[in-house]
C-alpha cells in the first residue's frame, strides 16, 4: 500500500510527541532528585541554594541521555495507546496498513534521535559535566587528586589546598604505579612553587613515590642529586585508576583520540572503549524500544489493559537496563570482548522486540 506524506508526518508527529512528554516528566524527576541528593551531600559545606540548582543542571543533560531509551519506549506506549483509544490505529489496520508499515515513521524518528544525541548532544553533555564535576570536586568532595593523558604524556594532581604536586610522566606502566621520566612540582597555599624534581622513575609505595636518579630543587634552584627521593603523597593505586575522567565527559568525537592516548600511555581503556560502542548503538537500542512499545500496543488494542501494558513495558525496559550493566561488567573485566558487551544488548533488544511485533502481526 502506498502511503501519503501527510499520514506519515502525522504518526512521526504523535510519535514524537509522545516521547517529548514522557523525557520531560524524567528530566524533571532526576533534576528534583539530584537538587536533594546534592543538598544532601552539601549540609555542611555552606553552599548556597543556587549553587546546587546550577550543578544539578550541568548534571541534568548526562543523565537525560542514560534515560532516552526508557522514554522512548514509555512514549512509544503513549503514542500507541492514545493512537488506539482514538481508533486512528484500529482504523489504519483496517485500511490494510500492517504493523512494519505504520512503524517506519516512529523508527526514523527513533533512530534520527539517537543519531543527533550522539553527533551533537554528547559534545555538549561532556562539557557540562566536566563543569559539575570540577564544582563537585570544589564543594562536595575537597580537592581531589584528578589525571589526564594527552599525546604528550601523563599529568597527575595530588594533595589539598595547603600544599600540591602536579607530576608529568612521559610513560606509565603497571596501571599508574610506575612512571618513567618524571616531573614534579611542588606547591604551597595560594599556587606558590616551592620546589621542582626532575627524576628518571617513580614506583608508588605506601604512602610516597619512589623517585629514582632525582634532581631535587627548593625554592632557592639549586638542584641536588638523589639516588632515590621519596615524594609523599596519599594517593593508592585504586585512587589512580578512579582519578581518571569518566567516560561520560568526553565526547564522542573525543574518545577515540583520548582511547588511543591513554593506550600508548600504559593505561587500559576498556571503558571508554565500552562506552564508545555503546554510542554508537544507542540509534539500534533506541528502535529497539519503538518495536517492544509496538507490540504492547498491538496486544493492547486487542485486548485492552492499559496498566498491564504500561507495567510490562516499564519492566521491559528494566530487563535491557539490568542485562546492559551485566554484559558492561563483563567487558570490564575482559570476560567478553568490549564491542561484543556493549553492542550486545541493543541487538538482543531489537530482535526480542522484532519478533514480539512479528507474533503479534503474523502469528
Amino acid at each position: 500500500m502506498s502511503w501519503s506524506w501527510t499520514l506519515y508526518r502525522y504518526l512521526a508527529r504523535h510519535f514524537a510527541g509522545g516521547i517529548a512528554t514522557v523525557y520531560a516528566g524524567f528530566l524533571l524527576l532526576a533534576f528534583s532528585i539530584d537538587m536533594v541528593n546534592l543538598l544532601n551531600r552539601t549540609s555542611e559545606n555552606n553552599v548556597s541554594t543556587s549553587l546546587i540548582a546550577a550543578m544539578a543542571l550541568l548534571h541534568l543533560p548526562v543523565l537525560g541521555i542514560k534515560m532516552l531509551p526508557f522514554a522512548v519506549l514509555l512514549g512509544g506506549v503513549f503514542c500507541f495507546v492514545r493512537l488506539s483509544r482514538n481508533q486512528e490505529l484500529v482504523a489504519t489496520r483496517a485500511a490494510g496498513v500492517s504493523a512494519w508499515d505504520f512503524l517506519l515513521p516512529p523508527l526514523a524518528v527513533a533512530v534520527a534521535l539517537g543519531v543527533a544525541v550522539v553527533l551533537a548532544a554528547t559534545p555538549v553533555s561532556s562539557v557540562m559535566l566536566n563543569q559539575f564535576a570540577a564544582l563537585e570536586a570544589k564543594y562536595v568532595k575537597g580537592q581531589a587528586s584528578q589525571l589526564s593523558v594527552s599525546a604528550n604524556g601523563l599529568w597527575l594532581r595530588q594533595g589539598t589546598k595547603q600544599a600540591q604536586s602536579v607530576i608529568h610522566a612521559l610513560s606509565v606502566s603497571d596501571q599508574g604505579v610506575h612512571l618513567e621520566d618524571v616531573i614534579v612540582f611542588n606547591y604551597g597555599a595560594k599556587d606558590h612553587l616551592e620546589g621542582r624534581i626532575d627524576a628518571k622513575s617513580a614506583q608508588l609505595g605506601n604512602g610516597a613515590w619512589m623517585l629514582k636518579d632525582a634532581w631535587v630543587s627548593g625554592p632557592d634552584g639549586i638542584p641536588k642529586h638523589y639516588d632515590l627521593y621519596p615524594q609523599k603523597t596519599t594517593l593508592t593505586p585504586t585512587q589512580i585508576q578512579e582519578s581518571f575522567a569518566s567516560p561520560d565527559t568526553l565526547s564522542f568525537w573525543a574518545l577515540p583520540q583520548f582511547i588511543q592516548a591513554a593506550e600508548n600511555a600504559g593505561f587500559s581503556a576498556i571503558r571508554y572503549r565500552l562506552y564508545l560502542y555503546s554510542l554508537l548503538t544507542l540509534p539500534v537500542l533506541l528502535a529497539a524500544m519503538v518495536f517492544m512499545a509496538a507490540s504492547f500496543s498491538l496486544k493492547l488494542s486487542r485486548a485492552g489493559g492499559l496498566g498491564r501494558v504500561v507495567l510490562i513495558s516499564a519492566l521491559s525496559g528494566f530487563g535491557v537496563y539490568f542485562f546492559t550493566d551485566l554484559t558492561r561488567a563483563l567487558g570490564q573485566t575482559a570476560i567478553l570482548p568490549a564491542w561484543l558487551a556493549a553492542t550486545a544488548p541493543a541487538l538482543a533488544a531489537i530482535l526480542i522486540g522484532m519478533t514480539l511485533v512479528f507474533h503479534q502481526e503474523d502469528g
